[in-house]
């Protein structure tokens, strides 16, 4: 028999709930958070947006000491004579090559620690791992480059040493002599540095994930290789996607200062990224509407780098910044 269905057992969709129109009154209740603002919004405005008054300068031919108004306006300019430079193509191969291996490692290099720290089970192993994984991330480059050089050394250095006493090589090598090694030489300085730091969100992330499922997964028989691949890392995706979506964005950050502490003379055609290109034609040579072009080229490219990542995002279902 068809049972009758009347209203009252039909369940309503929630009604959305309207948006607070913006009043006077609202501000007025609202003032101490407003207030607290007023100093993060000043230090936007003069450290982010104020600066962008500068760009002008890529599109005259900036010389010091003249007003404003007796610049030579030279319009793009600047920007044909940097996508023909041989020079900045070359920096630009550099700074994609650096800026993708370093996305590369860092990722994996991360996730993977933080799985295995999540299955460590006692707490004080845990912790000193974590706490010696991180403590680098406090160095500054200065002294991790130092430290770098002094273990790529070609007479005392620890990693020639090891090397030959594996007898993996036969004669010392010079590492920071040689191109070819450089990229990877910034990559594993960066994954030293970083990826115990790295490690922190995704652990924090492993936290929220509810027990049950790793009991129901146990229960199904999953060991502990099945539940972190089916239980812990669809747990902590929609953190990898978002973290994933920032870092393409700085994807053309791949750094100075281990670039420019590192590099020499020998392997500058490996180690010049866009930065020390910008610092070079800048403050060396003087060419500052030169160099505020490559700057500007630097900061189109990253957003553009990261709306479209957040678009696949969005494409593909995943969680996203916009």
């Amino acid at each position: 028999m068809d049972e009758t269905i009347t209203n009252e057992t039909v369940p309503r969709p929630p009604k959305k709930k309207k948006k607070q129109p913006v009043t006077w009154t609202l501000l007025k209740n609202q003032r101490q958070l407003i207030w607290m603002s007023v100093p993060l919004l000043l230090y936007i405005i003069l450290f982010a947006y104020y600066p962008v008054w500068g760009w002008t300068m890529a599109f005259q031919n900036y010389r010091p000491g003249k007003s404003f108004g007796e610049q030579e306006w030279v319009g793009f300019k600047q920007f044909k004579f940097l996508f023909t430079d041989d020079n900045f193509l070359r920096v630009l191969r550099n700074t994609l090559a650096m800026g993708i291996i370093n996305l590369v490692l860092g990722f994996v290099t991360a996730i993977v620690l933080a799985l295995l720290l999540n299955e460590i089970r006692k707490v004080l192993w845990k912790r000193i791992v974590q706490t010696v994984s991180y403590l680098p991330h406090f160095l500054s480059w200065i002294i991790v480059t130092g430290i770098v050089a002094t273990s790529l050394s070609i007479n005392d250095g620890i990693v020639n040493i090891v090397l030959m006493k594996l007898h993996l090589i036969k004669e010392p090598i010079l590492w920071l002599s040689e191109g070819k090694y450089f990229w990877g030489i910034v990559g594993a300085s960066h994954v030293w540095k970083e990826v115990g730091w790295n490690t922190i969100i995704y652990l924090a992330a492993m936290a929220s994930i509810d027990p049950a499922l790793y009991e129901a997964a146990e229960i199904d028989g999953a060991n502990r290789y099945r539940k972190m691949l089916n239980v812990t890392l669809p747990g902590i995706k929609p953190t990898i996607v978002i973290l994933l979506i920032m870092s393409i964005g700085h994807i053309l950050e791949a750094g100075f200062e281990v670039q420019y502490l590192l590099g020499n003379g020998l392997v500058v055609d490996w180690s010049e990224t866009i930065d020390i290109f910008v610092l070079k034609y800048g403050l060396a040579q003087g060419n500052y509407s030169l160099a505020t072009a490559g700057g500007i080229f630097k900061t189109v490219v990253s957003v553009t780098l990261l709306l479209m990542a957040n678009w696949t995002a969005k494409r593909l279902g995943e969680e996203r910044l916009l």
